[in-house]
């Protein structure tokens, strides 16, 4: 009968130093390895053949969604949450391996000032907020370029936080201008991304020139208009040439106007749609000469006087002094908006 060898001997010594260690997987640890099943929750993994994988619940769902586009075999990477599960598993995360994927090309970006494409999925009334993989990212309305920017009569909160909610699930182009890795946090700047754009639109920009933009916010002094990376106000008395009681019924948000530029100073941009257009007062003089008599519909009364409607943008005005042979003292006591009257043009 063979002796038993004893463990401290030099010939178990020499077996238990040929014999493979078992595996071992540190937390932190990157991994890759071939698919073997598939649900919909849930992934398992060849690790080498020395050890099975699992990736299960929220950390089978990164921000790619990889779990819809593997197959068994699929080589896949994931990173390790645990060495071992109590059916010995090895517990794995794609979510997380997507999410320091994430991170270093953050910090690349970040480092190198590249500008990047996110999209915002909620927003409050200070910003727009966006989650990559758990990494939350933050654009705050002071870094809106002006396209996106809420201008809001009073700067109403209200008004603001609905403009804010419009702009989600759309794409951004920013850049990275605060970054913390140890509390998942990232503040981005779509301002920063177009302020080359901006700097050489405004290196360019001169009195008179025509330019395409679009309608980024209307007040009640006026639209505004972004273009190139820039924003100018077409103040009211520049919007049309007859009298404009309210700018926004000259077009709404993100319509595409063209300007004219007629005011440069510093980053004050001035501009204007009506000189555009033919000034309809060079024909009206023509057409209503001193002594002319024209019908037509009040649409304005003010004390003063009264506002005859001669065409799409023209208006004269009655005097109170020249109302009636009886002495008026109060326009609005004698004329209301709608009634049509006759008059004589003493004064253009």
């Amino acid at each position: 009968m063979p002796q038993a060898v004893k463990s401290d001997s030099p010939i178990m010594q020499s077996l238990l130093a040929k014999a493979p260690l078992p595996p071992h997987f540190d937390p932190g640890e990157f991994v890759e390895g071939a698919v073997l099943y598939i649900s919909k929750n849930s992934v398992l993994v060849d690790l080498g053949g020395i050890a099975t994988g699992i990736i299960t619940g929220k950390e089978a769902h990164d921000n790619s969604d990889t779990i819809k586009g593997l197959q068994p075999g699929d080589m896949v990477a994931a990173y390790v949450i645990e060495e071992a599960d109590k059916d010995g598993l090895v517990v794995l995360s794609l979510r997380r391996a997507s999410q320091e994927r994430q991170w270093n090309k953050f910090i690349d970006a970040h480092q190198n000032g590249t500008i990047i494409k996110v999209k915002p999925a909620e927003a409050n009334k200070g910003g727009l907020l966006l989650d990559i993989d758990g990494i939350k990212g933050f654009i705050p309305v002071s870094q809106l370029a002006p396209l996106h920017y809420p201008r809001v009569d009073g700067a109403d909160p209200s008004m603001i936080l609905s403009r804010l909610q419009a702009l989600t699930g759309i794409e951004f182009s920013v850049k990275i201008i605060t970054i913390d890795k140890e509390n998942g946090k990232l503040i981005l700047s779509e301002k920063a991304a177009t302020e080359d754009e901006r700097r050489k639109t405004l290196h360019d920009l001169h009195i008179g020139q025509v330019l395409d933009g679009k309608i980024s916010g209307l007040v009640k002094f006026g639209i505004f208009v972004a273009f190139d990376g820039l924003e100018g106000l077409v103040h009211i008395s520049e919007i049309a040439w007859g009298h404009v009681s309210d700018p926004s019924r000259f077009g709404k948000l993100g319509d595409s106007v063209k300007i004219k530029v007629i005011g440069v100073e510093g980053d004050k941009i001035s501009l204007s749609m009506k000189q555009l257009i033919a000034d309809p007062w060079l024909e009206a003089a023509k057409k209503f000469s001193i002594g002319t008599v024209v019908d037509g519909e009040i649409n304005r009364v003010t004390p003063f006087g009264a506002f005859l409607k001669l065409g799409e943008d023209i208006n004269g005005l009655i005097h109170v002094s020249e109302i009636s042979s009886v002495p008026v003292q109060d326009a609005t006591k004698s004329l209301k908006v709608g009634d049509r009257v006759r008059a004589k043009v003493i004064a253009v």
